[in-house]
């Protein structure tokens, strides 16, 4: 698969991902509507974004600055190799 370098085609898929989001969340609070609901929506939001920064940036910048990936799933692959070569030694 090639990547995306179209900057207009990056924005898109960032909008619709943002518009997901909003959309998911106005569905739970309409089906659902409640503070705590709204609490923990927004907890789980924070807490995504936190977990994103931690995955592509702080990993890179203050574990291992050799380390690079392009995913969740990359990431969890070289983790797996690195494992399977540290243990053969």
């Amino acid at each position: 698969m090639r990547d995306l370098t179209s900057k207009r085609l990056i924005v898109a898929k960032g909008l619709m991902f943002l518009g997901l989001a909003v959309g998911t969340a106005a569905h739970l609070l309409l089906e659902s509507p409640s503070l705590r609901l709204a609490v923990l929506l927004a907890v789980l939001v924070w807490a995504s974004c936190r977990f994103y920064y931690f995955l592509f940036y702080a990993l890179q910048r203050y574990v291992d600055p050799d380390l690079r990936y392009a995913g969740v799933l990359a990431l969890l692959g070289q983790i797996r190799r690195s494992r399977g070569s540290g243990s053969a030694a």
